[in-house]
């Protein structure tokens, strides 16, 4: 394929000023790929509310971000150049490929050779200090961008990137086996209905979706066996209502494995309670202050021999794996397309907390 021509200017969106909602597109020069890396053309990026936390520096135990940052961490488009020293990788120019929220992996560390890539220990984070894929073109390892499958559309792939990726990985920690129920808190946000398609028609698992009563639609038409509308149940109960619901819905005992894809600590503090004996929570929304679990007390451990574990995105199989199941047509994520001008109205609706699916921007 000949060399596409590539310009020395491209648009780009910054956070323009860290701690507000607030992003500007500018113009930036197009990098060139150093040794091991590619130049990757984009068309689409997915918006993740972990776009929102590091924009808005709501994660306080990370280092602010700084003036200028390109954001975004799920991109999709195509090699248009090589760089020196990727002769071996496989890849060439005209690929389609994806770029996910670890930007790159030492793939030296023990936790990247038990195939833990997101507790690697010397990552590099897209869009946090590594300008990310809200912009035209950006640079990838080649070792670590992730090819996307030929009958899967771009838009569909890029929340796949991050948002299925990372529930991809957290069902699997679960341990839940086909026909076991599984609770899925923030059902209808964006990693939680991607959630709900891979749970009940990829793995064979019995769905309990929870979220605001404004999502219910979406969430049954991923899957969901029941709906529970978390606006019907008081909050100063100490989660007896919704749990004893929930319970009641899971066959009288609870759930298998419950996901949390909400980052609010309420999810979390009901999350124990839902389970049954021998349970797992799944730990994948990260509120932005540092409050502990209310319910989470040795003594509900102990009777109930449950577990709790987290989840970090994924490693590049898994990243595989799941673009298998959305270009099969298993798992559609539902998006609407927007243009880098709208960006910040979207991280506005994403503050509301009543966007529904995901926002994948059009970068063109």
């Amino acid at each position: 394929m000949a060399t596409p021509e590539i310009p020395e200017k491209q648009k780009a969106v910054i956070y323009d000023r860290p701690g507000t909602v607030s992003t500007k597109v500018v113009e930036l020069d197009v990098p060139k790929p150093g040794a091991g890396e590619v130049l990757v053309h984009l068309t689409h990026s997915g918006v993740c509310h972990s776009d929102y936390s590091i924009m808005t520096n709501g994660w306080k135990g990370l280092h602010p971000t700084p003036p200028g940052q390109v954001g975004g961490h799920e991109g999709v488009g195509k090699i248009v150049k090589l760089g020196p020293g990727t002769e071996s990788s496989g890849l060439k120019i005209g690929d389609r490929v994806g770029i996910k929220w670890l930007s790159s992996v030492c793939t030296n560390c023990q936790p990247c050779q038990a195939g833990l890539d997101g507790a690697c220990v010397n990552p590099k984070i897209s869009g946090y200090y590594t300008p990310g894929t809200f912009q035209q073109y950006a640079l990838g390892p080649a070792h670590y961008v992730t090819p996307i499958p030929d009958g899967l559309e771009s838009g569909a792939a890029a929340p796949m990137l991050c948002a299925g990726l990372t529930v991809y990985t957290g069902l699997k920690r679960s341990n839940a086996r086909p026909g076991q129920w599984v609770v899925i808190s923030g059902a209808g946000g964006g990693l939680g209905h991607i959630a709900v398609q891979l749970a009940a028609k990829g793995m064979g698992l019995r769905v309990i979706g929870i979220d605001h009563g404004s999502k219910e639609g979406l969430v049954k038409e991923s899957g969901a066996e029941y709906f529970v509308d978390i606006t019907k149940f008081p909050v100063d109960d100490d989660g007896k209502a919704i749990s004893a619901h929930v319970i009641s819905l899971a066959g009288g005992l609870g759930a298998h494995a419950v996901i949390v894809c909400a980052s609010s600590n309420a999810a979390y503090a009901q999350s124990v309670k839902f389970l049954r004996f021998n349970g797992t929570v799944v730990c994948l929304g990260v509120p932005e202050d540092k409050q502990p679990i209310a319910t989470a007390c040795p003594a509900t451990f102990v009777a109930k021999n449950c577990h709790i574990t987290g989840s970090a995105v994924g490693n590049q199989t898994e990243a595989k794996e799941v673009l298998e199941f959305a270009a099969r047509g298993i798992v559609k994520p539902h998006f609407r397309t927007e243009k880098m001008d709208n960006l910040t109205r979207v991280f506005e609706e994403l503050k509301g907390g009543k966007l529904q699916g995901r926002i994948v921007l059009d970068l063109s």
